[in-house]
């Protein structure tokens, strides 16, 4: 469809309100076509589609789809909630919800309270529903703070070894202290994936956040935790203390052991295990010697050390320097995660050389894709080439996708298949315009958590 050409005159009245109708159509058929994307995207999403070297479905619709990252995690967050209210959904699918109203009703509606707050977003403006949501979830204040000594006396964490060479973390923790940690493991999450803020599955997201706790830990040793710590016990007067406690900054670093025959590619046999004798797999060995420290440790056949060399970085700070330079955060299809690893495209233990061509940055889930999930990287002029484990390559870039000769028209045909129709008043609001009196709709539309659980126990 060519674009329409504007008008060498100034339209008639009458042809500037016949416009508006139009927009005002259009937009209504863009809401009901956004809903049908928002049921395709959470098939999609429930089938993981998204699973090959994608960190999440936001990460993959922002690729396949060229929107920003945060509006695709937005998306994916609800397509998800949509699910689980019919009427909102349905208001959506027929065009009278936008887009914009359902992504605020969607932080807060529930069975118990979606009739009510559908009722105010048929008359309220897009603003209006916002403002209340946002007043929604400010106002339950009161019964968190009645809870908040019981919270304190259960405090606990412990880090626990399972028999399977995996560790348990189990914790309760202050609000505070735990908001303190969302946060970090957020922006750690974030660093590293860029996935959703609050996914539906927990599968997903547990394992999102079990990689970001170790990033966090990272950071908090390499920001200087360990002689922050020491200072403060000096300056409390115990010295001796701290020098035993404390004492050289390797004390904190995570060791790994491992035979130098199980780095290579080739390794039929050899040991890679910590320092509490848990065991590493070969792949995960290789991985973290892409980039890592190394010390070269000679040992006779009764297991004596015979010598010892010095520590030395595999990937040096200049060539790391110019590496991040070259590619500015991760090479993967439309990834860019700026917390990377340098990757030898052909692994220093099997010869490659640790030189500018045969590197490039990987963000922690892409080089455990390479290393232990059947990924392939191979340089082909200058450029890295990404293939998933059946071999296919995946573009930088993704094709365009085939549209429809008049895509408008198509839309309508659509919808008109469909049972749906739509006019210029469909998304327009009821109400008469009149201002929102936030406190009197809270006090009208909210229910504390309490009384909503009682009035479900009364029901059933």
């Amino acid at each position: 469809m060519l674009p329409i050409p504007l008008p060498a005159t100034k339209p008639s009245p009458q042809e500037v309100e016949r416009i508006g109708d139009e927009i005002a159509v259009l937009a209504a058929r863009i809401h009901a076509a956004t809903y049908h994307l928002l049921i395709r995207l959470r098939e999609f999403d429930r089938a993981e589609g998204w699973g090959g070297g994608f960190a999440s479905c936001g990460h993959w619709l922002s690729w396949r789809t060229g929107i920003e990252r945060g509006a695709a995690r937005e998306q994916v967050r609800v397509a998800r909630a949509i699910e689980h209210l019919p009427r909102i959904s349905e208001g959506m699918r027929s065009g009278t919800l936008s887009y914009s109203k359902v992504r605020a009703l969607t932080r807060v509606a529930t069975d118990a309270n979606e009739e009510s707050l559908m009722e105010f977003a048929l008359h309220g403006t897009a603003t209006q529903v916002e403002r209340l949501v946002r007043a929604w979830r400010r106002v339950d204040r009161e019964e968190e703070a009645s809870q908040e000594r019981q919270r304190h006396a259960s405090r606990h964490l412990s880090l626990v070894p399972d028999g399977d060479g995996m560790y348990n973390l189990r914790a309760k923790l202050d609000p505070e202290v735990a908001m303190a940690l969302k946060r970090a493991l957020e922006a750690a999450s974030w660093a590293l994936y860029r996935h959703d803020e609050e996914p539906a599955r927990d599968t997903p997201a547990a394992a999102w956040r079990a990689d970001a706790i170790g990033l966090v830990a990272e950071c908090a040793l390499r920001g200087g935790l360990a002689a922050s710590a020491s200072a403060n016990q000096v300056e409390g007067g115990d010295a001796g203390r701290a020098a035993a406690t404390i004492g050289r900054a390797d004390r904190y670093l995570v060791v790994i052991h491992a035979d130098e025959s199980v780095l290579r590619e080739s390794a039929a046999e050899g040991d890679a295990v910590l320092e509490d004798g848990t065991r590493v797999a070969a792949e995960t060995s290789r991985r973290l010697a892409c980039d890592a420290s190394r010390v070269r440790m000679t040992h006779g056949k009764d297991g004596s050390v015979l010598s010892v060399g010095r520590k030395t970085r595999t990937v040096h700070p200049a060539l790391r320097r110019t590496l991040e330079h070259r590619n500015g955060g991760c090479s993967f299809p439309g990834c860019g995660s700026r917390f990377c690893d340098a990757d030898h495209v052909r692994h220093w233990a099997d010869g490659g050389e640790t030189r500018l061509d045969n590197l490039l940055l990987v963000c922690r889930v892409h080089h455990r894709a390479i290393h232990e999930e059947g990924f392939q990287v191979e340089m082909v002029g200058g450029q890295a080439r990404f293939r998933r484990p059946d071999g296919a390559v995946i573009p930088d870039v993704p094709s365009a996708p085939a549209l429809p000769a008049d895509p408008i028209e198509a839309l309508v045909q659509a919808h008109a298949a469909a049972g749906i129709e739509i006019d210029a008043w469909t998304a327009a609001p009821r109400g008469t315009g009149e201002r929102l009196d936030l406190a009197w709709a809270i006090a009208m539309l909210w229910r504390p958590s309490r009384e909503v659980e009682e009035l479900a126990v009364e029901a059933s």
